[in-house]
């Protein structure tokens, strides 16, 4: 039986529901442009979310050193350029306003908080191993109310690596004082989340809330869900692995 003694978690799309913040968010100040210059809401919010998604999936450790409100300003100035609109004063304003609109849509998945804290009745310690910068994401979990369930919080640009590199799941096991052989990752993303877990040799969790499929060829996690409470039900019960 493997004994797990240190959970690590992704920190979006995994304990609470990144997607709906800030495709809401960007919705909402697509629908304010629209009305101020005639345009598709719904296409600029499309042309803002493809560029959101692309700059999160393309992102390397030379990103870290780019503020992040100035690559907002740039993707909301591609996005606007797309339908017609390329004034550079309203790129700039709708960053602000999407920067500002995104923490009224943070919503926890229903059964986090209870994870978090059943985990923590069990003696285990707890890690967000986050992509996210501390631009944003400082705010963002101060805003979830969590902070006060985890011993230690490693966001990408505060310690120079992003997953799904390998050695930042074994640096985060060893500032919690534990070894990746007893250690879980909890992720929504198998290439950013699982993969370089895996290669760290931590037990895995994929949380596949969108039911995507394995890539021919891919090494399975340890585990897979749709939900938290299945997290839950996973990481709180004897896990049959030598």
């Amino acid at each position: 039986m493997r004994r797990i003694d240190l959970v690590l978690f992704d920190l979006d799309d995994t304990l609470h529901d990144d997607t709906y913040a800030y495709q809401s968010a960007a919705e909402e100040v697509a629908r304010e442009v629209a009305a101020e210059h005639g345009i598709d809401a719904l296409a600029l919010k499309a042309a803002y979310v493809a560029e959101a998604e692309g700059f999160w999936h393309r992102l390397s450790a030379d990103d870290l050193k780019v503020k992040l409100a100035n690559i907002r300003a740039s993707m909301w100035q591609t996005a606007l350029e797309s339908v017609g609109v390329g004034d550079p004063e309203v790129a700039a304003r709708s960053a602000d306003r999407y920067n500002s609109y995104r923490a009224k849509y943070y919503t926890l998945f229903p059964g986090a908080i209870d994870l978090l804290r059943a985990l923590r009745e069990r003696g285990m310690r707890l890690g967000i191993v986050t992509n996210g910068l501390s631009e944003t994401h400082r705010e963002k979990i101060a805003l979830l109310r969590i902070s006060e369930f985890f011993d230690a919080i490693f966001l990408a640009d505060e310690v120079g690596m992003i997953k799904p590199n390998p050695l930042l799941f074994a640096h985060a096991c060893r500032t919690l004082d534990g070894a990746p052989a007893r250690a879980a990752m909890v992720g929504d993303r198998y290439d950013r989340d699982i993969k370089g877990a895996l290669e760290a040799g931590l037990f895995t969790v994929w949380l596949n809330v969108r039911g995507e499929e394995l890539a021919p060829g891919s090494t399975p996690p340890d585990a897979t869900c749709s939900s938290i409470a299945d997290v839950g039900r996973i990481l709180l019960t004897p896990i049959g692995v030598s």
